[in-house]
């Protein structure tokens, strides 16, 4: 048994201390079978994450963390510039505009510590931009895989162990909180509960998932995308991202 189940199955037995042993086994042994059927086992099989960590490596982690910055910034700069007449309220046109500082701001980091984005040359369908609600949609949406992304790079660094690895664990898990703070205000924004979440959702393992999940989405790295959109250069568009004085933490501890 892995460490990662033992860990879980101390933890209800843990929880349920003042019923029988009897009963006690009973809830770890529902727990395994439920963690079966729901795929889980092997996420955290040994096995199964040697064979993930093998993909998941710190070069392929920065990447497409970098390429995502990228993306990230290109929509929240030119939504912001797009749908300023439409955002409805004072405090979600800032937020917007907050999040494209932040996202350069998180890729500038990765550059600095060997991030190479896979393109810089993103296509984005029109539906993004075309309303109010398609961009705060997209990036409840997109943050969400951003927040998968950062926590896989958060394991893998931790897993891997050293001092550089762990400042990098550390810097994936400021940067994820980043995210989630942006991706609980377009909820908010959108009239949905913001601090919807008790623990931030960890639903796919390997880091190139988050790639496939933008493209099904329409997004295009490099090529077209699926749909009606456009191309956007993150060199061009970088030049005009807001830079609110609010910003502030603006560098990894």
């Amino acid at each position: 048994m892995s460490d990662a189940l033992n860990v879980a199955y101390d933890a209800i037995d843990r929880e349920h201390a003042e019923e029988s042993a009897l009963t006690r086994r009973k809830l770890v042994g529902g727990a395994a079978a439920g963690l079966g059927s729901l795929g889980v086992l092997g996420l955290v099989n040994d096995d199964a994450w040697s064979a993930q960590a093998a993909r998941n490596t710190p070069k392929n982690i920065l990447n497409i963390a970098a390429t995502a910055e990228v993306l990230a910034t290109i929509v929240n700069t030119v939504g912001a510039e797009r749908l300023a007449p439409s955002l409805g309220t004072d405090e979600t046109l800032a937020n917007v505009r907050a999040a494209a500082r932040e996202e350069l701001i998180h890729y500038k980091v990765l550059r600095s510590v060997g991030g190479k984005p896979l393109t810089k040359r993103i296509f984005v369908p029109d539906a993004v931009f075309a309303s109010r609600a398609g961009l705060l949609n997209t990036l409840e949406a997109g943050d969400q895989i951003f927040i998968n992304a950062y926590l896989i790079g958060t394991t893998a660094f931790a897993r891997a162990g050293g001092g550089t690895n762990a400042k990098f664990a550390r810097f994936t898990g400021e940067f994820m909180g980043a995210e989630a703070v942006h991706r609980a205000l377009a909820r908010q924004s959108l009239g949905k509960l913001g601090n919807d979440r008790v623990f931030m959702r960890y639903s796919f393992a390997k880091i190139e998932t988050a790639v496939s999940m933008l493209q099904k989405a329409g997004f295009g790295f490099g090529k077209r995308g699926k749909g009606a959109g456009a191309f956007y250069d993150f060199d061009t568009v970088r030049k005009r991202t807001p830079n609110p004085a609010g910003v502030n933490t603006r560098k990894p501890r």
